[in-house]
């Protein structure tokens, strides 16, 4: 992880990547990073919530795992659902060869191989180096 050990040093390393900032936005973005806390930005579209995120993502070299938030957010399209076309197909597939293991159909309906990952789920899951968004955020804070 970068550590920045300036306001100024967050200025120049995303100046790296074409993003301009502000005084404000750096000290908060250097206080997130420091006190290892979420960095949450809220306003209208088109104001550049997505390109600091793109930003960070890179200089930080981590993913970038977007959620956007808005009325009738809930659970399923937040952390993960079912997918629902699939296991119908499994089961049609079962009754049609005859399967009668229902204990084993079960189980395997509610196998990853049917699961949906949403944001918050994405962002537990290990990327190409072994290690989750949150594994590297907790290692750093400590």
């Amino acid at each position: 992880m970068q550590n920045f050990n300036s306001i100024d040093s967050v200025r120049q390393e995303l100046s790296t990547c074409c993003y301009i900032c502000n005084h404000p936005l750096a000290r908060v973005i250097f206080l997130s990073l420091s006190l290892g806390r979420p960095l949450f930005l809220e306003g209208e579209a088109g104001v550049g919530k997505t390109e600091i995120a793109k930003a960070l993502a890179t200089v930080l070299d981590r993913r970038l795992i977007r959620l956007q938030c808005c009325k009738g957010l809930d659970a399923a399209k937040a952390v993960y659902e079912w997918n629902f076309p699939a296991q119908m197909i499994a089961i049609r597939t079962a009754e049609a060869s005859g399967e009668t293991d229902r204990k084993g159909l079960q189980s395997e309906l509610y196998s990853e191989d049917f699961l949906i990952r949403r944001p918050l789920l994405e962002a537990m899951q290990p990327d190409e180096r072994g290690t989750s968004s949150i594994d590297r955020r907790i290692r750093s804070n400590r």
